[in-house]
C-alpha cells in the first residue's frame, strides 16, 4: 500500500488503518487469532493500528502488545483515552489527573515506551479543553507520546483546540477521528473542511456503517442480534436498509462487492487520510484487503451522490457523538415556571 501523510505530523500511514475494537471478549476472544489478523495486515502493508483503553475493557491493548513483539518499529500505533475504566468516577474523562494515569496504563498493556498517536476518545463538556491540552503537551515533551489527536469532536471544538494551542502555547491536535461512510456523510459539511484548513489528518471510523455496508443487515432479513445485547436503531432504519439494497445493486453493476465500494468511497475523499477497518476474523480482513486497490470512477461517485447527497446522514448511528444541547431538553427549553410567567403574545 502507498502511504499518506498524517496531516502535518510528518508521519506516513497506510490508507487502511487496522481498527481493533473487535479484538477480545466482545468480538474475537481468541488472542492468537487476533495476532494472526494483526500480522496479516502488517504483511499486506497496513502500518497503522488504532485501539483504545476501553476496548475489551483493556484486553484489546494487551492483545496488541503481545502481537507486536518484534514488530513495534514497523507500526504507527494509536490509542485513545476518556472512556469509563472503573467504578471510581475519576477513572475516566479528560482531566490531567486521569490522563497521566491512563497513559501509563496503556503503555504497560501495549508493552511499549511511547505511543505514536494519543487521542481524546470523546468530547468532554465538563472539562476545559485547555486542561486536557496542557496535560497532553506535557506527555509530548516527555516523549511518551509523539502526536496528539481527537475523536468525534464537532468542528467548533476542533477550531477551539487550535485557538487554545496558539494562544496558550500548547501542542496542537494533529488528527481527528470522525465517523464516515456512504450512509454517514455529515462531516463533509464542516469537520473535513476544518481539518483541511488546519492541516489535520483524519482517520475515519465505521466506513462500513457497522456492517450495513457489508451486507450484514438486509431488508427483509431478521437482524442478527445473537452477538448484540441490543439492536441499534440505525440497523433497522427502513430508509437506510432501502439504500443498502440500492448500493449493493450499484456495486454489483460495477463488478465489485459492496465492501469494496464502501471502502473505496471512504478513502477516495481527498481530506480522508486513512479509513479504519475493524475485522473480527481473518476472512473479513482478506475481503477488505482484496479491495484495497479499487478506485471508483467519477460516474459511479455521481450515482452514489444521487442516492446519498453530500453532507447528509441517512441514519445517524446510535454510538455517534451528539452534543449535550441535542441530548438534554433542559438546554434548549426555558424552565416551565419562566415560560408560564411570560406575557402572552
Amino acid at each position: 500500500m502507498r502511504t499518506r501523510a498524517l496531516g502535518r505530523t510528518g508521519i506516513q500511514v497506510s490508507p487502511y488503518c487496522l481498527g481493533t475494537m473487535m479484538f477480545g471478549k466482545l468480538g474475537n476472544p481468541d488472542h492468537e487469532d487476533c495476532a494472526r489478523i494483526i500480522h496479516r495486515a502488517l504483511d499486506a502493508g497496513v502500518n497503522f493500528i488504532d485501539t483504545a483503553d476501553v476496548y475489551g475493557y483493556s484486553e484489546t491493548e494487551e492483545i496488541i502488545g503481545k502481537a507486536l513483539k518484534g514488530r513495534r518499529d514497523d507500526v504507527v500505533l494509536a490509542t485513545k483515552f476518556n472512556g469509563v475504566m472503573g467504578q471510581d468516577p475519576n477513572r475516566r474523562g479528560s482531566s490531567r489527573r486521569w490522563i497521566m494515569t491512563a497513559v501509563e496504563d496503556s503503555l504497560r498493556r501495549l508493552r511499549v515506551d511511547h505511543i505514536d498517536l494519543y487521542q481524546i476518545h470523546h468530547p468532554e463538556p465538563g472539562t476545559d479543553l485547555e486542561e486536557t491540552l496542557s496535560a497532553l503537551t506535557d506527555l509530548l515533551r516527555s516523549g511518551k507520546v509523539r502526536a496528539i489527536g481527537s475523536s468525534n469532536l464537532p468542528a467548533s471544538e476542533i477550531v477551539e483546540g487550535q485557538w487554545l494551542a496558539e494562544r496558550r502555547g500548547l501542542a496542537r491536535l494533529r488528527t481527528e477521528q470522525p465517523t464516515y461512510s456512504v450512509l454517514n456523510r455529515a462531516i463533509e459539511r464542516e469537520v473535513l473542511p476544518v481539518c483541511r484548513r488546519y492541516g489535520i489528518g483524519t482517520l475515519v471510523w465505521s466506513p462500513l456503517a457497522s456492517g450495513m455496508l457489508a451486507g450484514r443487515y438486509r431488508k427483509g432479513r431478521p437482524t442478527d442480534s445473537r452477538r448484540l445485547k441490543w439492536v441499534p436503531k440505525y440497523l433497522t432504519d427502513e430508509r437506510a436498509l432501502d439504500l443498502v439494497e440500492r448500493l449493493i445493486a450499484l456495486a454489483r453493476e460495477a463488478g465489485m462487492p459492496i465492501t469494496h465500494l464502501a471502502m473505496a468511497f471512504a478513502v477516495n475523499h481527498p481530506d480522508v487520510t486513512s479509513a479504519i477497518i475493524g475485522p473480527r476474523t481473518l476472512a473479513h480482513l482478506e475481503d477488505l484487503l482484496a479491495g484495497a486497490g479499487v478506485v471508483l470512477e467519477d460516474a459511479l461517485l455521481d450515482r452514489i451522490d444521487a442516492l446519498v447527497p453530500p453532507g447528509t446522514d441517512v441514519a445517524t448511528m446510535d454510538i455517534a457523538y451528539r452534543p449535550p444541547a441535542l441530548r438534554d431538553p433542559a438546554l434548549r427549553r426555558r424552565p416551565a415556571a419562566e415560560r408560564a410567567a411570560a406575557p402572552a403574545g
